[in-house]
């Protein structure tokens, strides 16, 4: 299979090419030229702005149906399909709109819009996370409606989506699946916020896209696009967080021409131990960060290839002694983890007229090492991990689209260090799937099938009835999976969307295998090799109204799992820590999120934004699940201005966060109380002389509260979350 892969990228790589040009003129509703218009075509990773006069052109396209994104801040995105053949002209009019922009959805398989699209996504730019003033990316995940994060300290943070987290949850960065021993409690998301565009959300089952493990979402993180056609750039970029006393530190440089493209990144961030409320720092939440990315793509009018690669190296203390020795140093203590992730993709686009052959490969190397007591690795893992993902579009008949695919994973495990968490193992997967998209009037029918299946074996290590015994497993997994989704337009700007999924995950090596204590987690845990494949069968209901002044929006969904795992306490004490073992039961989890945007006319600089998520899982006994978030309040006062001739996009935000008490908790859990955080921020571009830079100034946690979340995991010890943190960023370019 991978022979064939490798044979069809480079057989195809090598066809010639023809020139085709795509130019025209973007206008407003009064027919007046719109300048700086970005126009994209996103299989091409190309784009172009447009000039004074609204003109622009695009070089050396493909023949045929080409997607084609106009997007401009206050106007509505438009993403338009343009068979382009020579030389083509194709004007565009774009209408004012004062809400967020569109945004085209990659991480679903049509790339359609968000309004045009049957699955409700979440999407949101990497700069306005970081509008919130936020440390880490996870922590600007968590601000998304129905997305939260188990932390430790503020180095760790593992996502959660509608409850369920860890290897329930799938991760995709640059277009690959990211595999990093995500199954542990003290294993953070391994990527940073540097090089990354936009983070996309599926929340529930997506197994029909991507297989076993996208139970319960995705995380699906667009990298930096590549500059416009003949065009370079450089930037810098500095923030700095006033709790941590912390820097996060970036530079970039990006060019392009009509064919070929390059990019390259780097970012060093470092923290200092977190302060509470009362001024003390909790020991050992100290963390460094090196994280490196570069790209270079090439693209004619037959195909498209990009090749990308990311290096992150992550240096972090584990949290076991509470408030202890205070310091405001930044180097880490034992025990700490050293982490060294590589990411290389190649993405490729081969085009055939009016229809379109995606080649997707990826190799992710996870090495992960825990140091108890001195720098000779107690644990050390490496974890190597092969992906490949191709998929055929079809050409369009009548309105209908369809799409089929294989993808499949070939992974090892191996260890070195004297302690094992998991065994020597080799996972591999396979899946193939077929779906289609059907269109009438406002309306939009999506259906599709999978079947996958998973192997996964491993080796006999260790002396029988003691910690760290595997026994050999040689376990084979198969599930079928299918998935229907509507959207329905009820009533002028009044959507809906009804979606029924099903899912899959197989259960991973810790959960069949453990046999021991995990540095941090103060439990020793034990496998059970007779894990069953966890199944689930979601219904999702989207409800959405949007004018220019008023939107809300309403999402309920009711989520069965069989065969649900997790660890509950036996009784027993080894090594000094209480014994966990896995079991499995059915498991239901249920909730949904709500919000409204109202722009008051002719108020046109102000914004009133809130939402409210709940979810609750319970087990088939009635006893609640773990690991469940509160309910969330959320309310935003936000204004957006432009100052004179100095100062545009400016904004100004006051945040009111309330999280609720969470009393439904599982047997080994205690409850939480609840809290309010108050955070506010200011920014905007200045410009002076002919110098312009983007500054943000945002405070969290103003009124300095001590509160303990309860998806902490330094709950169990009392110990606070952070306290007040003000953040200052600039950017700019070179």
């Amino acid at each position: 299979m991978k022979k064939t892969i490798m044979a069809l990228i480079l057989g195809f790589s090598a066809m010639l090419h023809a020139q085709n040009k795509l130019s025209g003129t973007v206008t407003d509703t009064k027919n007046l030229p719109l300048a700086s218009v970005s126009v994209y075509a996103p299989d091409l990773h190309k784009g172009t702005i447009t000039d004074a006069d609204g003109k622009y052109n695009l070089n050396n396209l493909p023949a045929g149906n080409i997607k084609i994104i106009f997007s401009y801040v206050g106007f509505t995105t438009m993403n338009q399909t343009v068979n382009v053949q020579k030389e083509t002209i194709f004007d565009l009019i774009l209408e004012e709109n004062i809400h967020q922009m569109d945004e085209v959805i990659v991480s679903t398989a049509f790339n359609r819009l968000q309004s045009q699209n049957v699955m409700k996504v979440e999407h949101a730019s990497v700069k306005s996370l970081q509008q919130q003033g936020v440390s880490t990316l996870i922590e600007g995940l968590s601000t998304i409606p129905g997305v939260s994060q188990i932390s430790t300290g503020t180095s760790i943070g593992k996502p959660v989506i509608r409850g369920l987290s860890a290897n329930r949850v799938l991760v995709y960065s640059q277009g690959v699946r990211l595999e990093n021993q995500q199954f542990g409690d003290e294993h953070g998301l391994g990527l940073n916020d540097s090089g990354v565009e936009s983070v996309e959300v599926i929340k529930g089952p997506a197994s029909l896209l991507y297989g076993s493990d996208a139970l319960g979402g995705v995380l699906y993180f667009n990298p930096e696009k590549f500059a416009d056609a003949n065009t370079l750039k450089a930037d810098f970029g500095q923030r700095l967080f006033s709790n941590t006393l912390g820097s996060s530190t970036t530079l970039g440089l990006k060019g392009s021409t009509d064919n070929w493209k390059f990019l390259a990144r780097g970012n060093y961030s470092t923290h200092s131990d977190y302060k509470i409320s009362d001024g003390d720092r909790v020991t050992n939440t100290r963390y460094n960060e090196t994280d490196l990315k570069s790209g270079i793509g090439y693209s004619n009018s037959k195909f498209s290839s990009v090749l990308r690669y990311n290096f992150n190296k992550l240096d972090l203390g584990i949290p076991e002694d509470g408030i202890a020795y205070q310091s405001e140093s930044k180097n880490t203590q034992f025990p700490r983890q050293g982490v060294y992730n590589h990411i290389l993709s190649l993405h490729n686009n081969f085009f055939f007229g009016n229809s379109t052959l995606d080649a997707d490969i990826g190799y992710i190397a996870n090495d992960r090492s825990e140091f108890e007591d001195s720098n000779e690795a107690a644990l050390h893992m490496k974890l190597k991990t092969l992906n490949y993902d191709l998929k055929y579009h079809f050409p369009k008949f009548g309105k209908v689209e369809m799409i089929a695919g294989i993808q499949g994973m070939h992974q090892t495990n191996k260890n070195s260090g004297a302690e094992y968490l998991i065994p020597d193992a080799t996972t591999n997967d396979f899946g193939i799937f077929g779906t289609a998209n059907y269109e009438w009037k406002s309306s939009a029918l999506q259906a599709g099938l999978r079947y996958d299946n998973r192997k996964v074996s491993s080796d006999t290590h260790g002396i029988l009835g003691e910690e760290g015994y595997f026994e050999a497993i040689d376990k084979s997994f198969d599930s079928f999976n299918a998935s229907l989704g509507y959207k329905t337009n009820l009533a002028h700007n009044f959507t809906m969307r009804l979606n029924l999924a099903t899912g899959f995950r197989a259960p991973n090596l810790a959960e069949l295998t453990s046999n021991g204590v995990h540095e941090g987690t103060n439990r020793y845990e034990i496998g059970n090799s007779q894990l069953k494949t966890e199944q689930n069968f979601q219904t999702d209901l989207n409800l959405e109204y949007k004018n220019s002044h008023f939107e809300f929006f309403v999402n309920g969904f009711y989520n069965h799992i069989n065969n649900y795992i997790y660890t509950t306490p036996t009784g027993l004490v080894l090594e000094e820590n209480d014994v966990f073992h896995y079991v499995q039961d059915d498991a239901q989890l249920f909730g949904g999120e709500a919000g409204i945007h109202y722009h008051p006319h002719p108020l046109d600089w102000l914004h009133l934004e809130t939402s409210f998520e709940t979810v609750t899982g319970k087990k088939q006994s009635g006893e609640y699940l773990p690991l469940i978030p509160a309910n969330n309040w959320n309310n935003t006062i936000r204004t957006e201005f432009n100052i004179k001739n100095w100062l545009s996009q400016g904004y100004a935000r006051l945040n009111f966060s309330s999280t609720f008490a969470q009393e439904n908790v599982s047997g080994f859990e205690t409850k939480s109380l609840g809290y309010t955080l108050v955070n506010a921020g200011i920014g905007g571009k200045i410009k002076i002389s002919k110098s312009v830079f983007e500054v943000g100034l945002n405070g969290n946690n103003l009124f300095d509260k001590r509160y303990i979340a309860h998806l902490s995991r330094l709950k169990t010890d009392g110990i606070p979350n952070i306290g007040r943190n003000v953040v200052l960023g600039i950017n700019f370019n070179i």
